[in-house]
């Protein structure tokens, strides 16, 4: 199956207060695994970007005047055509990321996008309830490197690349993408995680020590006191 998981950043919050894209990033998935082929363009929004929206993205009008609308073909066409009859994968994208996209392509007298959606911060909440689940808190849950986005800031195609790690984690960690990478010659052995996952290291355990001695304790005092549980323990 292919995945496309996609990142806008736009003038502001709200298309319908007349707000804009003005970057759009996205990363291709094919059975699960991160295949490398990305898509990347600055648009220009064809109106002013509010300060505060510069701080969060750091483009400005002025850089972004020089780059194509979105109307125009090498911008809305490139990225239908990229996306194609792919599955979405968006954080928030239920919301915002999609909405606003089909909002541009209305403008622009273009069909809609009726792709199935992913939106990996209802997965998120379903998944850990009452805990964050922001793009960095997923990140950092899952141990994935961050120190580019702290270092550069928001970007599309960076947030599109950190939500593909994090979304491969949500759905199955180092199980997914197993049979991609055996189908590209690779048997599962040294180097087939970090190829699948973009990982450099193992994910943290999220048992704190509580949680680790209180399991402990019900296995001794709960399950068959003086039996084999507790005889393993003591070796």
């Amino acid at each position: 199956m292919r995945q496309v998981v996609f990142d806008l950043e736009t003038t502001g919050f709200r298309y319908d207060e007349g707000h804009r894209i003005v970057e759009i990033g996205a990363v291709e998935l094919v059975r699960g695994a991160v295949t490398g082929k990305t898509f990347h363009t600055y648009v220009n929004p064809l109106r002013d970007v509010p300060e505060g929206a510069v701080k969060v993205h750091g483009l400005t009008e002025k850089f972004l005047k020089d780059f194509p609308p979105f109307d125009d073909a090498r911008t809305a066409d490139a990225f239908v055509d990229f996306v194609a009859d792919a599955e979405l994968i968006a954080h928030n994208g239920e919301a915002f990321d999609l909405p606003f996209v089909n909002a541009e392509l209305e403008g622009s007298g273009r069909r809609r996008l009726s792709n199935r959606l992913e939106d990996t911060l209802l997965m998120a909440r379903r998944k850990y309830p009452g805990s964050p689940a922001s793009l960095d808190a997923l990140c950092q849950r899952f141990n994935i490197d961050t120190r580019e986005r702290a270092r550069d800031g928001h970007g599309a195609l960076l947030d599109s690349r950190l939500l593909a790690e994090v979304y491969i984690e949500l759905t199955g960690g180092a199980q997914a993408g197993l049979d991609f990478a055996v189908a590209e010659g690779g048997a599962g052995g040294d180097g087939g995680g970090e190829r699948r996952t973009g990982r450099k290291r193992k994910v943290a355990s999220l048992l704190t020590e509580a949680e680790i001695a209180a399991h402990e304790a019900f296995i001794k005092n709960e399950i068959a006191p003086g039996g084999p549980w507790e005889r393993l323990l003591s070796r």
